[in-house]
């Protein structure tokens, strides 16, 4: 069965130099190319070529020994690691590059807890052993330390298979019954080789090389060592049910929508219709792709990695075919920006692209701004803003620009409120009550019903609920979205002649909004938790800009010369630390900065003020509820609403 590599590295440790030499030694390359020579296969994108860095999850197909793998080769760039992460979700092992001349960095870390996040074998190569100062040993030490202390050295593995008595005692170690075997028989070169495999695919042990990508210096040895340790038996799931995960969305040069997905058991063949959520929709066509070179196939098997049109509405993340579990991806973007154009182009036509763009990459939530009257769409970074632009006026021949990113802060409620809508001017009717409640950190706007059917048919509650979930709702702070609520159906009314599902919409709307009305709202600010690695005598530095930055941390640990401290800031007072960190550190420490969800915000005022959200200008919200007599809607504000609803005040 096919397995998927996936190459991946902190931001100029040779990745794809590395992948680039792995598809020359499988012969799908007559000749390596190399980054600063802009001819890299998989480094097809020009802007990835102009930038000398990766942006795009690419893929390739290649042979070794027999055996058939899918290569991605990831960006290693922060900006980048939502692109990175959906990859990381279809893979069966991986490869982690980490250079001799930097050591382990602070994305090295971000890459290396998604990849035990999600239990993804892994393999450590230690690249650019050419440059005089590299030193694997102390490398491997740092590798040890800084990921897990079951890091190893291929070394200890000769190329007969034998093992050195040193690493035979480390495995025994990890294993209860090497262990015993070990102790009462001795050992047993088979045994040790078969639980060395099972270590390594269970994530518990993380064999370690070295070499030089670009010299092809311990590529090959490297390489056969891994496919020999990564060797499963064949498991013929063909009679399963069809299943796959999709990992991301692209389109061709045609504008058709391709589907990139993994399947995970059964076939899946051209003309087949699959489930998608709670819809049906027909594959058209299977195309496997290397670079930018693809094949039609017609059926394709599990392990395969394939890219098919006919899919309108699968996301990255979904389940097709037999529903698991949809994935769920930790990189979220804490900016938001507005996107600027020429007015010569309709924003209908920006809007467009953008949403294509979207559907792409879906954490740039594009969105309209009533408010603003803007197209906002959220980011990582100002990197990603430029390699946007650029791809906007690639494919699509339009020039657009951005405005200064922001923070995206978000609102809740600190206690429960009850919140009443009633929407009936002539020849509509419906009302609406809500308890809202604040939900733990991170799980967004919940929806439950209490109401009985007696008042509301179930059909009713089930439009209440969609309604609920169409759209983000703005806090009354700054019109942030509102988050981290919990919404409770408590009642309501219909009519028989006069009720239609836009009435619930408009009720349900104004109830939530006369409930903020009556609520303590509280600002949120998107937080980092972070790690730095410093030399012991910087650590005093190092604490107090955490505390002038609003940030919390936990005891400092010592080790060796060096201090590391773990804990969590604001977003907004650390996103620029990064370039002052590199100077008093001298380049040498560590910062591994990673998004650790909203919390309070440390200087709500300020922002609010800042902002100037007027909450009574908003034109996609009321807090005021509409009634009507002999003929005549007529409006009653948020403070009134409540005596004067048609239902029982429920409370």
């Amino acid at each position: 069965m096919k397995q998927t590599i996936g190459i991946l590295a902190h931001v100029d440790a040779g990745k794809t130099t590395f992948s680039e030499q792995l598809l020359y030694l499988t012969k799908q390359i007559r000749e390596r190319g190399r980054v600063d020579h802009q001819d890299a296969f998989l480094d097809n994108h020009s802007i990835e070529r102009a930038r000398g860095i990766t942006v795009f999850a690419e893929q390739a197909e290649i042979e070794y020994d027999g055996h058939a793998f899918t290569l991605i080769d990831t960006p290693g760039h922060a900006d980048f690691s939502p692109e990175m992460e959906r990859a990381v979700h279809v893979m069966d092992a991986a490869i982690l590059l980490v250079s001799a001349a930097d050591g382990v960095q602070g994305h090295t870390e971000r890459v290396w807890q998604l990849l035990r996040g999600a239990n993804v074998p892994t393999f450590l190569f230690i690249n650019k052993m050419d440059r005089y100062t590299a030193n694997a040993n102390t490398i491997l030490t740092e590798l040890q330390e800084s990921l897990s202390s079951d890091c190893f050295d291929l070394r200890h593995i000769h190329s007969d298979g034998t093992m050195s008595e040193e690493f035979v005692e480390w495995l025994a170690e990890r294993d209860e019954t090497l262990l015993t075997h070990y102790l009462e028989d001795g050992f047993d070169s088979a045994m040790w080789l078969d639980t060395l495999k099972k270590l390594i695919m269970d994530g518990r042990v993380f064999p370690c090389g070295n070499g030089s990508a670009l010299k092809d210096i311990g590529i090959e040895s490297f390489f056969s060592t891994f496919v020999r340790l990564t060797n499963r038996p064949f498991q013929d799931s063909s009679l399963a049910p069809f299943s796959g995960s999709v990992y991301k969305i692209r389109h061709d040069e045609n504008g058709q929508r391709l589907t990139f997905l993994k399947v995970h058991s059964g076939v899946l063949r051209a003309r087949d219709e699959v489930v998608v959520g709670s819809l049906s929709e027909k594959i058209t066509q299977i195309r496997v792709y290397s670079g930018t070179r693809f094949t039609q196939i017609s059926e394709a098997a599990a392990g395969d990695l394939v890219a098919v049109t006919g899919l309108t509405n699968a996301a990255t993340g979904d389940s097709i075919g037999v529903q698991g579990e949809c994935a769920e991806f930790s990189s979220v973007p804490a900016l938001k920006v507005a996107v600027q154009f020429d007015p010569s182009h309709s924003s209908k036509d920006v809007w467009n692209i953008f949403r294509l763009l979207d559907a792409e990459d879906p954490t740039l939530h594009a969105a309209w701004n009533e408010h603003s009257q803007e197209i906002e769409i959220r980011v990582m970074g100002v990197i990603q803003l430029e390699v946007l632009q650029h791809i906007v006026h690639e494919r699509f021949n339009m020039s657009v620009t951005f405005g200064t990113p922001t923070i995206l802060y978000k609102e809740t409620i600190a206690a429960p409120v009850y919140g009443y809508g009633h929407f009936e001017p002539l020849k509509h009717y419906a009302e609406v009550h809500v308890k809202l409640e604040p939900a733990e950190r991170e799980t967004g706007i919940q929806f439950h019903s209490v109401c009985h059917t007696d008042a509301l048919s179930y059909g009713h509650q089930r439009v209440i609920e969609k309604h609920l979930f169409e759209r983000e709702h703005h806090g009354l702070l700054t019109g942030s979205p509102l988050t981290d609520l919990s919404v409770t159906l408590l009642t309501g009314r219909s009519h028989n002649e006069h009720t239609s599902g836009g009435d619930f919409r408009e009720s349900l709307f104004r109830a939530i909004r006369q409930g903020l009305e009556q609520a303590e709202n509280l600002l949120l600010e998107p937080y980092y938790a972070f790690k730095m690695k410093v030399d012991s005598e910087l650590i005093g530095r190092v604490l107090t800009d955490i505390q002038q930055a609003h940030g919390t941390f936990n005891v400092p640990e010592t080790s060796g010369p060096h201090t590391i401290v773990t804990g969590s800031v604001p977003v907004a007072t650390f996103i620029n630390y990064n370039t002052e960190f590199a100077s008093y550190t001298g380049g040498k420490g560590v910062l591994l900065l990673t998004f650790d969800g909203y919390g309070p915000c440390h200087n709500t005022e300020e922002v609010i003020e800042r902002i100037g959200y007027d909450k009574s200008a908003d034109p996609e919200y009321s807090s005021s509820s509409v009634f009507c007599t002999k003929g005549k809607g007529y409006t009653v504000p948020w403070q009134e609403a409540k005596a004067a609803m048609h239902c029982e005040v429920i409370e």
